[in-house]
């Protein structure tokens, strides 16, 4: 029964999608956003939605639903969905963005039926308080229950990133310094007006944040969407822009993994990183 409404909740919310090529409105459904006039509007028909969607989903869980949901033995919270949303449990620091609780109200605002439990536990926190806990519950019927929601919802999860990055773009050029807003606006532009542009942008935000936030740097030097398109050289709309914005992308995450804590040992992630960012060279579309 639990299965049979999660799929008819599914269903309808597939209903009440329209296309993105909507007003730009926040992740959580907020007011319409306001865009510099030089800055392009995000729009995104249902075809590329769906693609995407199934990319972040194989660049995510490489096919497995089990990588829907996972626990780092480096992190103090799992991660949640194809977008890897960050949910603490009651009582963690939050040092990083927290967005899975912004995702259930995001579900809730497209009429997606979820469990009573995910609703109460949006505002208390993850209900694991560490990863033994958390891998041992995956045969509990709650988990099971996420787990096939999540499944089922990779479009909306995809529209939330998409929604998350049109609500960044004019707090990322409010925030660069003036000298530089030109630069970026100019990089962000290309990608935005190139076929397949949208992908690279939307999957970056989502794997390694806007670049603003103080908690998300070392040595003072960020590795978000920020910084990767600062670092770009100055590109036009077209193939060029794809191949640039995924060398820059590599060459911040070097960067990172330069900068990061010996023992954190980042340098081991950085394989998987190349090949992800790599793809963002070509066109999926």
């Amino acid at each position: 029964m639990i299965q049979k409404k999660l799929w008819l909740s599914v269903a309808l919310a597939s209903l009440l999608l329209t296309s993105c090529a909507k007003q730009p409105t926040a992740a959580s459904g907020g007011a319409a956003i306001v865009y510099p006039s030089d800055v392009t509007r995000p729009k995104l028909s249902q075809y590329e939605l769906n693609v995407i969607s199934e990319k972040i989903y194989q660049n995510e869980t490489s096919g497995n639903p089990k990588n829907l949901m996972f626990w780092s033995k480096n992190e103090t919270f799992p991660s949640i969905g194809i977008g890897h949303f960050i949910w603490y449990p009651q009582g963690q620091p939050k040092v990083f963005d927290e967005t899975f609780p912004a995702m259930i109200d995001y579900y809730m605002a497209h009429n997606v039926e979820i469990p009573t439990w995910l609703q109460y536990a949006r505002k208390t926190g993850a209900p694991w308080r560490d990863r033994a806990t958390f891998e041992g519950s995956r045969g509990d019927r709650e988990f099971q229950q996420l787990e096939t929601l999540l499944l089922n919802t990779k479009a909306l999860q995809t529209e939330f990133f998409f929604d998350r990055l049109t609500a960044s773009i004019p707090e990322i050029v409010k925030h660069v310094a003036p000298q530089y807003r030109d630069h970026i606006v100019n990089n962000y532009n290309a990608l935005a007006e190139t076929k397949g542009g949208w992908y690279p942008l939307i999957d970056y935000i989502n794997f390694k944040g806007k670049g603003i936030k103080s908690t998300e740097k070392y040595n003072n030097q960020g590795w978000g969407l920020l910084q990767v398109l600062q670092n770009m050289k100055p590109v036009q709309k077209g193939p060029f822009a794809l191949m640039e914005f995924s060398r820059s992308a590599k060459e911040i995450l070097e960067r990172r993994v330069r900068n990061s804590p010996p023992a954190k040992n980042e340098r081991r992630w950085m394989n998987g990183w190349t090949n992800r960012v790599n793809g963002y060279a070509t066109s999926i579309l």
